[in-house]
């Protein structure tokens, strides 16, 4: 039960409160006169880490007023870095137009349908050049009946067989991404817009992807704009074949279970590592905070993966496939890979699993190279802007 006692009209249990009050007033005053605490205090105070919010908030009004005015400056910096890339993305546009009737007239060589003209167009003069034709005559008098019956057997295949195949083989952000099921389909590439001849299967003739880019800075947060930034990509519908599905794999499942009865067997189809997984991008909805690191990650590395096609890979094809450009190692950072384990089912089945894939022939082995990120990219050819997005288009 409480003690409700009173003294003068006051409660005791109040009156015991200010003398506890007063006794801890009484020992504070002690300790601040002693020389000691005094310095202890003050170093921790010099110590104190000073943040630059903490420090801003010292400042006098009107110093804060004219802080104010280097952001609102800030925020119209941004905007006209905005428009510098608004204007870079259409002169890029301009010159992609005049660089077009080129990779038309390289098509037409490299699928057949036109051979050069004259030894002028058909020539090329190397740095060794010289050395190439002491070699070439000192070779020509000790082989030449054997070279001239050689020559005359020689194969003339149409136009340049493999090209871009052998551009994915030879550059290593590209063979990368290829396992050994996607090769043959991409034997059939006859231009890098993705353009199929027929095959076995798929029956698209043309495979298409769009990235979309926003621009500008975002009102919530402008001084976070540091360029254009990829807000979401598109990609096509691949009509597979039946069975021909190279982006799919279908697994057995053997589930143990912990209770009597024989263990069940089940089948079914899980994504499978595949060059063409790049027409199939991750979705961001439009909304990019909403995505995990790994997301984020994946659209980060899709977007550097079509920006190597469009910047090097498609001026510089013929150099790629002769293997006489270097890759630039920066242009591609692949991270760190980590392997997820498969969890067991919520009743602790222990499950085993045996992979049955009939896109692979007996030959190949069952495994597969990793291929790093795969799905999403930039364009390659068309571009549509406006002053809030922009559109590359494989």
């Amino acid at each position: 039960m409480a003690d409700n006692s009173f003294s003068d009209g006051v409660p005791s249990d109040f009156v015991e409160a200010a003398k506890s009050a007063s006794k801890t007033e009484k020992l504070t005053d002690q300790v601040m006169q002693n020389p000691g605490v005094l310095a202890a205090l003050q170093e921790r105070l010099d110590n104190a880490p000073h943040t630059p919010s903490s420090y801003i908030e010292t400042l006098p009004k009107a110093v804060k007023r004219r802080i104010n005015a280097l952001k609102q400056i800030q925020v119209r910096c941004a905007h006209i870095e905005a428009k510098f890339h608004e204007e870079v993305h259409d002169l890029e546009r301009k010159y992609a137009a005049l660089y077009q009737p080129l990779f038309d007239e390289r098509r037409e060589f490299i699928t057949g349908n036109v051979e050069p003209t004259s030894d002028m167009e058909s020539e090329w003069h190397s740095e060794n050049e010289e050395e190439e034709k002491l070699a070439a005559d000192r070779k020509n008098k000790v082989v030449i009946t054997e070279k001239a019956a050689a020559t005359a057997e020689e194969p003339n295949p149409k136009g340049i067989p493999e090209f871009w195949f052998t551009i994915f083989r030879n550059v290593d952000m590209l063979s990368e991404l290829v396992q050994e099921y996607d090769e043959p389909i991409l034997k059939h590439l006859q231009d890098i817009k993705f353009h199929f001849q027929p095959n076995d299967c798929f029956a698209n003739s043309v495979l298409t992807k769009t990235c979309k880019m926003k621009s500008e800075p975002g009102k919530a947060d402008p001084f976070s704009f540091a360029g254009p930034e990829i807000m979401d990509c598109d990609g096509c519908t691949i009509d597979w074949k039946k069975g021909k599905n190279v982006t799919v794999k279908t697994i057995k499942k053997k589930q143990k279970r912990k209770g009597p009865g024989t263990a069940r067997t089940i089948t079914k189809q899980v994504s499978n590592e595949s060059f063409f997984n790049f027409f199939n991008p991750l979705k961001a909805s439009g909304d990019r905070e909403s995505l995990d690191k790994d997301s984020e990650f994946v659209l980060a590395s899709d977007f550097e993966i079509g920006h190597f096609f469009r910047e090097q890979i498609v001026p510089q094809a013929v150099l790629y496939f002769a293997g006489e450009a270097l890759e630039d190692d920066d242009n591609f950072d692949e991270g760190e890979e980590e392997e997820d384990e498969l969890e067991g089912d919520k009743e602790g089945e222990d499950e085993d699993e045996v992979e049955i894939n009939p896109n692979k022939e007996p030959s190949q082995p069952t495994g597969c190279r990793d291929s790093g990120p795969v799905g999403r990219g930039l364009s390659l050819c068309r571009m549509r802007h406006n002053p809030v997005d922009s559109a590359y288009s494989i």
